[in-house]
């Protein structure tokens, strides 16, 4: 006898009202637990930038050993940091959403709990030695681990798959970094989850708002950045947009390669990371020296140039191939730290770069270089990561400006299409196919 198909689809909402409404007090859960980690890492980084400018400022009082002393914190933390790593956790090397990912398809394994204390202690270490990695990449992985620790100590009764947790975990750790929950579902659903079905949704979405309201409650309700309010760029500006997310898929290209071939040099033999140490510790002495705003993560300094810090062409320039070679020699040392946020300061540069040219060549459009530098944040970001809505929502979330709408999708799908085109691929699948094939090769 044949079932009636209204039986089968009655049937199917009972599972899944079942299931959601499991599911429902575990989103709480974790977006609670995420939020509440976030909100100590935060403090606890905070903390760090903090002993490091007064580290500097002492350094600076005496010349004759300052530069002594910043090389020497330098490289302690970086063996430290990176040390603690390859002991008890090298999974939580990096930013750690490669590593989620390689989870979510099932070609990695989740030691949750190392990875949680390894990250939060290894990404403070590092962060007094000025390494130049952000926090949004840790807080997602650690929001990650909590789903999956959470999904293996909740009873078993009716969970369904603990890959739905930890892609939820994922989403409320970046809304914890940025005080954006509209911008981490939209991470978990663009990159993390993509199945994209009612379950994932709701726990993501629950999960992201509540660690939202722990972070708000105990942070403060501003976002990350501290945008100025934009008019909406006239038409006959929109075209400028164009070179930016060309420039944006270009230089995105170009970092993403450069990270690559960075991890694989350093996993030939110790002499190569040894050398890559040393290397990344003078310059970050250098930099420590001459222009100490340029270290961390950089949400100090993308907050400068976004409320009117004035800078030069040729500032800008150093500035980016600073920061560039830094990122990169940061996230290959092996230490714990995320890219999300260099990547923005990145393409703020860029934007500001772009900006500034237009309004040189071009003064009659008056074009605003605060504005390319907040377009360039999302368009460097998808020609990176290529993940553009995320980068637009999150944008639109902390600037709640609706104006810039039109030049945020010109430059953020330019971005993708070139890179598309370029045949490069996403950077954080890339990096997971380049740990598959190391953890092959050994």
């Amino acid at each position: 006898m044949q079932r009636d198909p209204s039986e089968h689809q009655s049937a199917s909402k009972v599972e899944f009202n079942r299931q959601r409404n499991h599911l429902i007090p575990q989103a709480l859960v974790l977006g609670l637990t995420t939020g509440a980690t976030s909100v100590a890492f935060h403090i606890a980084m905070n903390s760090a930038e903090a002993f490091r400018k007064k580290f500097l400022d002492l350094s600076h009082q005496n010349p004759d050993f300052g530069v002594g002393m910043i090389l020497g914190l330098a490289l302690i933390t970086l063996i430290i940091s990176a040390g603690i790593v390859r002991q008890f956790a090298p999974e939580a090397s990096g930013s750690g959403i490669p590593h989620i990912k390689g989870v979510l398809i099932g070609h990695r394994h989740f030691r949750w709990f190392r990875v949680l204390i390894t990250k939060f202690i290894s990404m403070v270490i590092g962060g007094i030695g000025g390494l130049v990695v952000g926090r949004a990449g840790p807080c997602v992985h650690m929001g990650s681990s909590i789903g999956q620790g959470l999904a293996n100590i909740w009873p078993k009764n009716g969970n369904p798959e603990h890959t739905i947790l930890i892609a939820a975990g994922g989403g409320a750790g970046l809304t914890a970094a940025f005080n954006a929950p509209l911008s981490g579902l939209t991470f978990v659903l663009e990159e993390l989850e993509r199945r994209c079905s009612s379950l994932e949704f709701v726990t993501a979405a629950m999960a992201c708002l509540t660690a939202d309201m722990v972070c708000r409650a105990a942070l403060g309700q501003q976002p990350a950045f501290h945008f100025v309010n934009f008019t909406a760029p006239p038409l006959s500006l929109l075209i400028a947009f164009v070179p930016l997310g060309l420039l944006s898929a270009l230089l995105g290209s170009l970092f993403t390669h450069a990270l690559l071939r960075g991890q694989r040099l350093i996993t030939l033999s110790v002499w190569p990371k040894t050398m890559w140490w040393l290397t990344l510790a003078t310059w970050l002495t250098a930099t420590a020296w001459y222009a100490p705003e340029l270290l961390g993560g950089g949400y100090d300094f993308v907050n400068e140039i976004l409320v009117g810090r004035e800078l030069t062409l040729g500032t800008i320039a150093l500035f980016f191939v600073s920061r560039f070679v830094l990122t990169i020699g940061s996230s290959c040392s092996g230490a714990a730290g995320g890219i999300f946020m260099p990547i923005l300061v990145l393409g703020a540069l860029l934007g500001w770069g772009v900006g500034a040219t237009t309004q040189l060549f071009f003064p009659e459009l008056n074009a605003d270089p605060r504005l390319f530098a907040v377009i360039g944040m999302a368009a460097y970001f998808s020609g990176v990561v290529q993940a553009p809505l995320t980068g637009i929502v999150l944008i639109i979330e902390m600037t709640s400006d609706y104006a810039l709408i039109l030049p945020l999708f010109i430059a953020c799908f330019t971005a993708l299409l070139i890179v598309n085109w370029l045949g490069c691929p996403p950077v954080y699948e890339a990096l997971l196919e380049n740990e598959l094939r190391q953890k092959r090769i050994q």
